[in-house]
């Protein structure tokens, strides 16, 4: 039965997690790899977070590499070796070439999707079905997709953004834009670096992301103090930063999220808008956890907007309900 699979991947720019029917999720890590040049080729020397640890802090010898970005694969042979690991480590030794349910943006293009599709299959699976992340987000959220009232999903991930209307099992409306967790820091490394002339880390952008980053002014004002390079002299160098000051630094990511919402809702049928009116925005991903980014959806859409309690497992888990539930999965296969 073409429905059915052994276990299913969120592979996202910033992560990576498997979970395994009848297991829940077995596998949660950074999706990142290490490798140094070997005498037949890049030898891996670390995964997840130790290789994430590694990020700006190696010699010449040794690359890291996050070999997914926006949904796309950009480095076949680090995702497929990354990917291997993924699913030996959550279970799939046990199983002989398992079938792997893989959750993938919406409106992905067919030679992206049959990339995701080779990669999997190169990294041991037997065979390969594609659910959307926005579906799967919606599952995971405990959106009931069979019924005919509609739902607006956002799922603001590491490398993309995706904004899906679902409704009796398909998605009446879908758009996505690689801005998302990973824009965020960009924003942030900007920002320093033009107002102090400081040059930090990606680990130390996204510290500042979680710890007073915010999508719009905060009532309370929330500081770090970041450590980077001084580059007039190269010293090391230290500032402080606001909620006020990431709220400006990430003005640009979050208005492109917004638009792209409000695009999704003028492009609805007239015939969802009262289902969505009705049950609000969901925010899944992440990027759901960026301080007052649900305040700013709902003051440009004018919805309720709900966040499930772990917003960043939406997808898995609407996964790991699949897996269970082979006729939604064979209605729910290939919806792009």
């Amino acid at each position: 039965m073409r429905g059915t699979a052994d276990l299913a991947v969120d592979f996202g720019s910033s992560t990576i997690r498997v979970t395994t029917r009848g297991k829940g999720v077995t596998l949660d890590i950074p999706s990142a790899i290490a490798t140094r040049p070997g005498p037949k080729g890049p030898e891996v020397v670390a995964v997840g977070k130790q290789a994430r640890r590694m990020l700006g802090r190696t010699g010449a010898d040794i690359k890291v590499v996050r070999p997914v970005r926006g949904g796309v694969v950009v480095d076949f042979p680090m995702a497929e070796a990354l990917l291997r690991y993924a699913l030996k480590s959550a279970g799939a030794r046990t199983l002989r070439r398992p079938r792997v349910m893989v959750a993938v943006p919406s409106g992905t293009t067919e030679v992206e999707r049959r990339a995701i599709q080779e990669v999997v299959r190169a990294a041991g699976a037997r065979d390969v079905l594609l659910v959307s992340t926005s579906m799967a987000a919606a599952i995971g959220a405990g959106i009931p997709v069979n019924e005919p009232s509609a739902s607006l999903v956002v799922d603001v991930g590491g490398g993309r953004t995706d904004v899906g209307i679902v409704s009796l099992g398909g998605l009446v409306v879908r758009r996505g834009l690689q801005t998302a967790g990973a824009a965020f820091d960009a924003a942030l490394v900007g920002w320093v670096r033009r107002n102090h002339n400081l040059l930090i880390g990606d680990a130390t952008a996204e510290a500042l992301k979680w710890r007073v980053g915010a999508a719009a002014q905060l009532a309370e004002v929330r500081t770090m103090r970041v450590r980077g390079r001084d580059l007039p002299t190269g010293a090391p160098r230290e500032v402080d930063v606001d909620s006020h000051d990431t709220a400006e630094a990430l003005h640009d990511p979050v208005t492109h999220i917004r638009t792209i919402v409000l695009d999704a809702l003028r492009e609805a049928p007239p015939e969802v808008a009262g289902d969505i009116h009705d049950r609000g925005l969901v925010l899944c991903g992440g990027g759901a956890a960026l301080a007052a980014l649900d305040r700013v959806l709902s003051d440009a859409t004018h919805l309720p907007v709900l966040a499930p309690e772990f917003p960043e497992q939406c997808v898995i888990n609407g996964a790991a309900a699949l897996l269970d539930d082979p006729v939604l999965l064979e209605r729910v296969a290939h919806v792009q």
